[in-house]
């Protein structure tokens, strides 16, 4: 069972569907929608400030998701997949958004509803990424606007798949 702990007197809450890996963390101020997922060793933690998911959010193996006292909440909306052992802090990322493995999106970022950040991207404090949109590199730039085909082939495919994924593990 996930590790789910209170801290402050904040219990994370959760939408429905919901699946949590056995060694996932999830802590503190904390809440999510219907059909997210937290992968194995994945940590969410609300402890120093809030953290929002919205509706078929995935925090991918690895995955950090964390905030700044005082200063950083971290806002993930509907349909966005946080990559393998990618950093998401103090941020704001919009709909439809993947956030590829390793990347890093640093404090108050604000990544726009159909876009991917690549593999490896860091994003820097402040930075604003124009919906429809790719960002790669170090520190990372645009690239390219996101094509349709992108949008459902790559950010919707991957979503509705981890929601797929999760039922698999919910079935022991």
């Amino acid at each position: 069972m996930a590790l789910i702990k209170e801290v402050r007197g904040h219990k994370p809450s959760f939408g429905e569907n919901c699946y949590f890996a056995e060694n996932a963390t999830i802590i503190g101020d904390v809440e999510m929608g219907d059909n997210c997922s937290i992968w194995f060793n994945a940590v969410v933690r609300g402890d120093v400030n809030s953290i929002r998911l919205g509706n078929k959010v995935n925090i991918q193996d690895g995955a950090v998701i964390h905030c700044t006292y005082l200063k950083s909440k971290t806002i993930i909306k509907n349909n966005v997949s946080v990559g393998h052992n990618a950093i998401v802090h103090g941020c704001v990322i919009e709909e439809n958004v993947l956030v590829g493995m390793g990347a890093i999106i640093m404090d108050n970022a604000k990544i726009g509803s159909n876009s991917i950040i690549a593999a490896g991207a860091i994003i820097l404090e402040n930075t604003i990424v124009e919906p429809n949109s790719i960002y790669a590199g170090v520190p990372a730039k645009k690239i390219k606007n996101v094509s349709a085909e992108h949008v459902s082939g790559e950010i919707e495919r991957i979503a509705n798949n981890y929601v797929m994924y999760s039922s698999w593990f919910k079935e022991d």
